[in-house]
């Protein structure tokens, strides 16, 4: 079964709201519901996956790390889907970790980008296929 949703704490619920808002789309995420103290994503189209649930946090300090999140990873459908967040990323002037690639260290194949988004949380898009 595929894990039914994460909790995620922001510093600022608004911003966060912003940022995310501007991303989600570009995983294949719809926003699921918003209110002044939380906000939430699900896999777009009704699909099966992760729904994603930010809170305020109650003190910044986010560090990967430390014990708790490491990264989150967005399985994406295409090579050319994983170029696009890292553009978009890249264009935010969000750190970029690794630029688009093979990682031949990991199953093939594995195409994927990371960049520190808000709060600092590694991100990851990732695509399965050779295309």
């Amino acid at each position: 079964m595929p894990l039914g949703h994460l909790g995620i704490n922001v510093t600022d619920l608004a911003s966060a709201r912003t940022y995310y808002d501007d991303l989600m789309p570009l995983l294949d995420y719809e926003p699921l519901f918003a209110s002044d103290t939380e906000f939430a994503y699900r896999p777009a189209g009704g699909k099966v996956g992760t729904y994603l649930f930010f809170y305020p946090a109650g003190a910044p300090g986010y560090q990967r790390s430390r014990p708790g999140l490491q990264h989150l990873a967005f399985m994406l459908r295409t090579r050319a889907a994983v170029d696009r967040v890292h553009a978009w990323a890249s264009a935010r002037g969000d750190e970029i970790i690794h630029p688009p690639r093979e990682f031949p260290q990991y199953p093939p194949p594995y195409y994927a980008t990371f960049w520190t988004g808000y709060d600092g949380i590694m991100l990851e898009g990732v695509c399965h296929k050779d295309v």
